[in-house]
């Protein structure tokens, strides 16, 4: 990557973001443009990178990615700041063990994994496409194999409650949307330079957990055993961001470790279930006045 190479990273002042801001932090070539909801979080993590690169860029959009409105208006204000965009990466997630509703009546992780995302790339596209040779980067899951039933458009705004245990179909779904929003983005912006492109990184011990009472503990134990090290996952994600190979393709779900393309389970393949996706998606933040 050549020098003053400007990345977004959402997420990043925890788990898997923050550890990816660091290591591109350690490389020295790039601008790090951040996002948080805490500011005394995003100073621990600007400390963690001015540690390995004290001359490091690091900027700092605050706003909370489970609100829209915010989603929006971060998005504006990194465009006015900003005008070329080398990578965005999509990072933020969230796996929440009840349902709650965001003050727009949105179930909050739709919110945060999927709509925030799709909002946050739709806004910063210009500042991508004056690149030319821009990445978009977005962090799935093989969690999106256990999804349950897919159905579109009730998936976007129902509010259902359920239980932990009933959490992680929901939390697979906000991940295959992830997977399926990925290739239909390539496909849209296949003209713009613009290279799209999705990953499983793993399971990894990092603050998707936070819920849990007993994640402090789990992640003790986890690390003991040599399991969920999140560094595999940032690796993968750092990978897709700064090598060559993965800018040649667009549209891809890679996997962990190997770094090969996986095939997602059905119907996250599907081009027209894509296409479906993509619409009901657009109509939705239409409706709500995200979108002109």
């Amino acid at each position: 990557m050549s020098k003053n190479t400007t990345v977004v990273i959402t997420g990043a002042t925890s788990g898997l973001g923050q550890l990816v801001a660091v290591e591109l932090g350690k490389r020295g070539c790039f601008d790090l443009v951040l996002t948080a909801r805490s500011r005394e979080r995003a100073e621990a993590t600007r400390k963690q990178i001015e540690l390995v690169s004290p001359s490091a860029k690091v900027d700092f959009f605050y706003g909370d990615l489970s609100v829209l409105k915010d989603v929006k208006r971060i998005g504006d204000e990194i465009a006015a700041a900003y005008s070329n965009i080398d990578v965005l990466l999509n990072n933020a997630g969230i796996h929440a063990f009840e349902q709650r509703v965001t003050p727009e009546g949105f179930p909050e992780m739709v919110a945060i994994n999927y709509l925030s995302p799709w909002l946050l790339t739709y806004t910063l596209k210009p500042c991508l496409q004056n690149v030319g040779k821009a990445r978009v980067v977005n962090v799935a899951s093989e969690a999106s194999r256990r999804h349950g039933v897919l159905k579109l458009p009730e998936d976007l705004t129902d509010t259902t409650a359920f239980t932990a245990r009933g959490s992680s179909p929901i939390y697979g779904k906000t991940k295959l949307l992830n997977i399926m929003f990925t290739a239909e983005l390539a496909r849209r912006w296949s003209d713009t330079g613009i290279s799209v492109n999705a990953l499983n990184p793993g399971f990894n011990v990092t603050g998707l957990g936070r819920e849990l009472w007993f994640a402090p503990l789990l992640e003790r134990l986890l690390k003991i055993l040599h399991l969920g090290d999140p560094r595999r996952g940032a690796d993968i994600i750092t990978r897709l961001i700064v090598n060559p190979e993965y800018h040649k393709k667009t549209g891809g779900y890679f996997n962990v470790g190997t770094g090969k393309s996986i095939q997602p389970v059905s119907p996250g393949g599907d081009p027209k279930i894509q296409q479906k996706l993509w619409k009901v998606t657009e109509d939705l933040l239409e409706q709500k006045g995200f979108l002109p």
